[in-house]
């Protein structure tokens, strides 16, 4: 079983942005009061004429072009999203016929926020054991699309965005050093969208009673992610036999800034230490953690050789986190 890491990084933004300031038109809210209890100043949102598939395919294309690679040379694409195109075909099909990766594997995964990390423990697997070479992992979510622009609460934390990863094999030593998953399923009432399943098929009821939208126990979650982003963050580095002090970046999930100071505050990092780009994205569930990876990675922040910890929360409640030695030299 040989080392995996990640060999390419890619990121799509919708062009559209709804600050604070457009939210304030919307609803009763305004910005001292999203940003004091948040940190979110503005966030992407699709065009009516994009689907998840259409962010994927753009930050498809990016990793690979990274990657070196062509798509025909990938043979497994997972997408992690709760916003796909449809409930079937898998979006990760859509994206693999427009990539013209024909040669792929496909299927999604849904994890919520946690989505990204699940995909790429999932992907890394398949190339450990060498059943496959090359894995494309992507986060997407088009959360746009299922909130509810009249609670106060929930529309202010919201973007749309996808950010993607290639996974393939790495020198020993490098590339992921560890991965930590878990799921509470007593928690899954807390983050959910009730309609539209088998529980709650679409019907006049449902859109009636806005099922299609995304609910959430704002006090219960915020309790149970400040609780697992640093113990998960943690355990992670226990499984690698490391400590906080070998810590070089920090790459959380960008939910809430007061949540990501208190994994700050638990890891004992500094500020400078830690990617965060929450204030201009906003919560773009599954594709939060490979966008800020992707940013860091192309702006020269994190380098070849560092130790980075990727960790994240989600809906289910699930919560996942990875220790990985990056292998890429800075972008020429």
């Amino acid at each position: 079983m040989g080392a995996v890491g990640i060999i390419g990084t890619g990121a799509y933004l919708p062009e559209k942005v709804l600050t604070n300031a457009d939210l304030e038109k919307m609803v009763d809210t305004n910005d001292k009061w999203i940003v004091s209890r948040t940190g979110i100043r503005e966030r992407r949102i699709a065009s009516e004429k994009q689907a998840s598939s259409d962010l994927a395919v753009e930050a498809g294309k990016q990793a690979l072009e990274s990657a070196g690679i062509t798509a025909e040379e990938l043979d497994l694409i997972i997408v992690a999203t709760v916003t796909p195109d449809m409930p079937f075909p898998a979006t990760a099909c859509l994206v693999q016929d427009r990539l013209g990766a024909s040669k792929a594997a496909t299927f999604d995964l849904s994890a919520a926020c946690t989505g990204f990390l699940y995909g790429l423990a999932t992907g890394s697997q398949f190339i450990q054991t060498g059943l496959y070479r090359h894995v494309l992992v992507i986060g997407v979510d088009c959360l746009s699309r299922i909130t509810d622009y009249t609670d106060r609460n929930t529309c202010v934390l919201f973007g749309d965005g996808a950010g993607a990863a290639v996974l393939g094999p790495v020198a020993e030593g490098e590339g992921f050093l560890s991965f930590e998953l878990g799921g509470d399923g007593s928690g899954g009432d807390l983050l959910k969208q009730s309609g539209g399943g088998s529980r709650h098929p679409a019907s006049k009821e449902s859109v009636e009673q806005r099922l299609h939208f995304i609910s959430m126990n704002g006090r219960e979650v915020f309790k149970f992610a400040v609780r697992v982003l640093g113990s998960s963050a943690e355990e992670a580095l226990r499984k690698a036999g490391m400590t906080k002090e070998d810590v070089d970046f920090l790459i959380p999930h960008q939910a809430n800034d007061r949540i990501i100071e208190t994994a700050i505050h638990r890891l004992g990092l500094s500020r400078d230490k830690v990617v965060v780009n929450l204030d201009r994205y906003g919560n773009m569930s599954s594709a939060s953690i490979p966008v800020a990876l992707n940013e860091a990675y192309r702006s020269g922040r994190i380098k070849k050789g560092e130790t980075l910890v990727l960790v994240g929360f989600g809906g289910g409640m699930t919560w996942g986190a990875s220790v990985l030695k990056w292998t890429m030299d800075p972008v020429s």
